[in-house]
């Protein structure tokens, strides 16, 4: 049932799903409202499957384009972050734990991990975007706010 995994799904293109279509969400959620109330039996519940159902078929969306263009914003917005990472090195304040962990911040991003490790945790404008490698462009980056103090 992986077709029901929403975790990875891009809350805009959600949001411009309901905006779209939010006539024919809000008379699906009455009809459901009124099915769960006058059915009393397994019928109730085969009906409710079947409006959700055609909810989803009428969107017009497929589960793998609504994924793909998740991927494609969240790509997006990771470029932007490394790009802020570059131009924003010099404003960056570096701060070692006591733990071994490590947190760069500039006012735009922040980035965190331990050292010795490979990968490190970046959010940008304070929405957490997941783990990076680290490459090149981080280790400048964590150097610079070395220096910077």
């Amino acid at each position: 049932m992986e077709f029901l995994d929403f975790s990875s799904y891009d809350w805009d293109t959600w949001t411009a799903f309901f905006k779209e279509k939010w006539i024919i969400i809000a008379i699906a959620l009455v009809v459901l409202f009124l099915i769960i109330k006058i059915v009393k039996t397994v019928v109730k519940w085969l009906l409710v499957i079947v409006i959700v159902a055609g909810l989803v078929i009428y969107s017009g969306y497929s589960l793998d384009d609504v994924k793909e263009l998740g991927s494609k914003v969240t790509s997006s917005v990771k470029q932007e972050a490394l790009q802020a990472m570059v131009t924003s090195a010099k404003d960056a304040k570096y701060e070692a734990k006591a733990d071994g962990s490590f947190v760069v911040s500039t006012s735009l991003l922040e980035l965190s991990g331990k050292l010795g490790s490979n990968e490190v945790a970046l959010s940008f404008q304070g929405v957490e975007l997941g783990k990076f490698e680290v490459d090149s462009t981080i280790k400048t980056f964590i150097e610079q706010a070395k220096q910077n103090g």
